[in-house]
């Protein structure tokens, strides 16, 4: 029988002090952990980036870029900000640890190091690590699979990538937060992967619907939803999901909602969706050209579908770029 290999976990350890650097290793890679060392804090910066450890361990007073400074900008940026780490201190004063806290630090040592501690909290952290990156990984197949079910479909190739970055533009048009727009993007990528539980002969098929096959393609926001509810970290994206077939006047589907009941979220996927879905190709049409899309969209503002503010909104991005 084949042993699995285990993954050896990568730590950072970023001091200014050449023997702080070789005391922290000599404690830890004995216990199996591949050691990469910086010596002052723009090289933690680089490595952090090129080298994608699991922990940082980080001095503060260091001369140049201090260690508060480097955990402010690992912890804001997209690539870095789920790396746990540990702020080292010789400092003691309660304004420096809440220092510490405001730019993001996950945990605290104080010098001199004891290494029963030292140990304690690299486990600790190093356990958080691992079950975040194992609902990350959870997350992409996820994503993987709502593309991979698009590109089977000529005619559905790139919608979701096109409404996800049509959506992303019009949150950042009407002002919502970078977080609600990173929200509605993902669930742009994802609005549309119920459909795996829907028949392909319905969803390629090129003459009109029976009732009894339109009832099951309205089924695909509430089953997409249902795909991605196991997953915690999908808790924003999935009312989007469930709702972007509602319509403004309570007459969509699945749950009848209207007006400011439905998520914002939802309301601008839907406006995208539209758009889309009239200057794509479909089995049963050809693509709409963009002006007769806008005039369409014009038409349907007062009709109860969408809200008229988003599609006033959406057709005047449209018509900047």
């Amino acid at each position: 029988m084949v042993e699995e290999k285990k993954t050896r976990h990568k730590i950072l350890l970023v001091d200014d002090n050449a023997a702080n650097v070789d005391l922290l290793e000599a404690y830890l890679e004995p216990s199996g952990y591949d050691i990469i060392k910086a010596y002052d804090g723009l090289e933690g910066l680089s490595l952090a980036h090129d080298e994608n450890p699991d922990l940082i361990l980080l001095d503060v007073m260091m001369p140049g870029l201090d260690g508060y400074e480097v955990c402010k900008r690992l912890k804001d940026d997209e690539k870095t900000r789920l790396v746990p780490i540990v702020i080292i201190t010789a400092l003691s004063d309660l304004d420096d640890k809440i220092k510490g806290l405001d730019v993001g630090a996950d945990d605290f040592l104080s010098k001199p190091i004891v290494r029963p501690e030292l140990m304690a909290r690299v486990r600790s952290l190093l356990r958080i690590k691992t079950l975040h990156d194992d609902l990350d990984s959870s997350e992409n197949i996820i994503f993987t699979l709502a593309l991979a079910l698009e590109a089977k479909d000529p005619y559905t190739r790139g919608h979701s990538e096109r409404v996800a970055a049509l959506a992303l533009s019009l949150a950042r048009k009407t002002g919502l937060s970078t977080e609600t727009q990173k929200i509605v993007h993902k669930a742009g990528i994802l609005h549309d992967i119920g459909k795996i539980g829907v028949r392909e002969a319905i969803l390629n098929k090129v003459s009109n619907l029976s009732n009894d096959e339109y009832n099951e393609i309205t089924k695909h926001p509430a089953i997409g939803a249902n795909i991605c509810e196991p997953l915690k970290s999908l808790a924003d994206i999935i009312p989007i999901i469930r709702h972007h077939h509602e319509r403004y006047d309570g007459k969509g589907h699945p749950d009848g909602l209207s007006n400011d009941d439905i998520p914002i979220g939802a309301m601008i996927i839907a406006t995208a969706d539209t758009y889309d879905a009239m200057t794509s190709a479909r089995p049963y049409r050809s693509a709409m050209s963009k002006e007769t899309a806008f005039s369409i969209m014009e038409d349907e503002k007062n009709s109860g579908q969408l809200p008229p503010f988003l599609v006033d909104a959406f057709l005047e991005m449209m018509r900047e770029e």
